[in-house]
């Protein structure tokens, strides 16, 4: 049976948007994302110590993607502390980016807002992890009213992301919980951290509380193809777990693409997932490697 190991980590997402300029506003100029590659209608950005890349895919005729349709809820950013968490919420204010709301999960504190196409970013910090609620050996996640104040107070001054910052998880829309539960825990081989959250489902591995969370809160219906959001996302596993995904992908008689040192398929969100063995990477590597150049 195949398990995501303790090592894997999130470290790049791909977007597709309209209008490139507006989102290099939002993603460089005001988060403070750092250009690190262009080709082409891609742009590809990281925050100064590169725990993650974020490749912008210029489609400007693209259909923009339906409201509350299968796809991106939001991704997830991670702030290292409080502090850096207070001083990135200050530039957003500073700048009178609208906030969509702010969270107290147990685990984690949470601002949450919308990029200029309307993908949704949540922006938070965790909490340590003997302090994370638990009951009956699993996660009660729980979403209470954050103190906000309390939290500025970490930060007299704003500030861009931190260099530290890392691609923390990705939360998605899908049609089918039991459909999202055969694939992430199934074939990807997440553990099911939460199940009692109603509406939806969150998985990890490695312990996190989550690093893929699916719900049905939307309208379940499917996006237009090669619409805006979210194409695809990168897990970077220690060396040789590619070649047991592949064993146990092949065994499930599921559809993927065998690409030497990754394996990429589709999960049920339509977005394309990448499992890339971290001996093939090299610093030359900017890329989210969803794409064909």
């Amino acid at each position: 049976m195949f398990r995501m190991p303790e090592e894997a980590q999130l470290v790049a997402l791909q977007l597709r948007v309209r209008d490139r300029d507006k989102a290099l506003a939002f993603y460089a100029d005001l988060l403070g994302l750092h250009p690190v590659a262009a080709e082409g209608p891609w742009v590809r950005l990281a925050p100064a110590g590169r725990g993650f890349l974020l490749e912008l895919e210029h489609a400007p005729h693209a259909a923009p993607r339906p409201a509350g349709s299968v796809g991106l809820y939001h991704v997830a950013l991670r702030l290292p502390d409080r502090a850096s968490l207070a001083q990135v919420v200050r530039r957003l204010l500073d700048a009178e980016w609208p906030l969509e709301g702010a969270s107290d999960h147990g685990v984690s504190e949470a601002f949450y807002l919308s990029d200029p196409e309307g993908n949704g970013l949540e922006l938070y910090r965790d909490r340590p992890r003997e302090l994370w609620p638990w009951r009956g050996g699993e996660l009660r996640m729980v979403t209470k009213a954050l103190d906000v104040a309390a939290l500025l107070r970490e930060a007299r001054e704003p500030g861009p992301l931190h260099p530290q910052t890392h691609l923390g998880h990705v939360h998605l829309s899908v049609a089918d919980l039991s459909e999202a539960e055969a694939f992430y825990a199934g074939l990807l081989g997440l553990a099911v951290t939460q199940r009692s959250y109603p509406g939806a489902l969150f998985f990890a591995a490695g312990g996190y509380h989550h690093h893929v969370g699916a719900n049905v809160w939307g309208t379940r219906r499917p996006a237009p193809e090669g619409s805006t959001g979210l194409v695809s996302y990168v897990w970077s596993v220690p060396a040789g777990t590619v070649g047991s995904l592949k064993q146990h992908l092949a065994s499930a008689g599921a559809a993927f693409e065998d690409a030497g040192g990754e394996v990429r398929l589709r999960d049920p969100a339509g977005a394309l997932v990448v499992v890339r063995d971290r001996s093939t990477e090299t610093p030359r590597e900017d890329r989210t490697g969803a794409t064909p150049r």
